[in-house]
This record gives C-alpha cells, structure tokens and sequence, in this order.
C-alpha cells in the first residue's frame, strides 16, 4: 500500500494505492493520520480511487483513523470509493458512518463549505 500526502490549506489529502488488507501495511495509514493529528491537522481526505480491494482489516484501519481524528475534534471524508469498495461498506453498514464523495476535490469543497457555516 502506497500513500501520496497532498496539502489543500489546513485540509491534508492522502491518496491511498494498493491493497487495504491489514498487517503492517494498513497501519501505516492511521501512523500518518495520527502524525497529521500530531502535526495540529484535523481535517483528512483519503482517496481512495487507487485501492484495488480492501478486507475486513483494511475497513478497521479507517474506522481507526476517523476515531482518532474525531477524538482530536477532527473528522475525515472517503473519496474515489469504487464500487467494490461501496459494497462492503453498504454491507456493513458502515456507509452510515463514513462521509463519502465522488472525489477528492468534492471532499475537500465539503470541508471548506463547512467552514463557513461555522
């Protein structure tokens, strides 16, 4: 699994690659995510758009991450979610828990639209 960090503001962008399986791998994306918290960023983004499948595993690592950021007074939004991706979280019902957007680009409008509302 790969990850490219992309600044927009205050809002940090990752764009994940690969597979999401677990393991060491996956663990990387919440260190980043609590790097970012550590580095004062609440807001994230993870595009999705380059992962090819994701387990079971893979879906703890974002529950993880949206956790840690909404402990910090953060949030997170998914975007580029495939289709395969969409159907396990329509099935487990975490499609309800996640923020989910056709692209990086319309996440991050969200979090700036929120911000004036604030």
């Amino acid at each position: 699994m790969k990850i490219k960090e992309k600044m927009e503001g205050d809002i940090a962008v990752l764009t994940v690659s690969g597979n999401m399986m677990g393991g060491p791998d996956s663990s990387v994306l919440h260190d980043k995510v609590k790097s970012l918290i550590s580095d004062g960023l609440k807001k994230v983004v993870v595009d999705i758009k380059g992962v090819k499948w994701m387990n079971s595993s893979g879906l703890g690592v974002l529950m993880a991450c949206m956790s840690s950021l909404q402990q910090a007074g953060g949030s997170m939004k998914l975007s580029s979610v495939t289709e395969k991706v969409q159907s396990i979280l329509m099935i487990t019902k975490l499609i309800e828990l996640f923020e989910t957007y056709e692209n990086a680009e319309r996440a991050v409008a969200k979090f700036l639209e929120e911000e004036k509302t604030h």
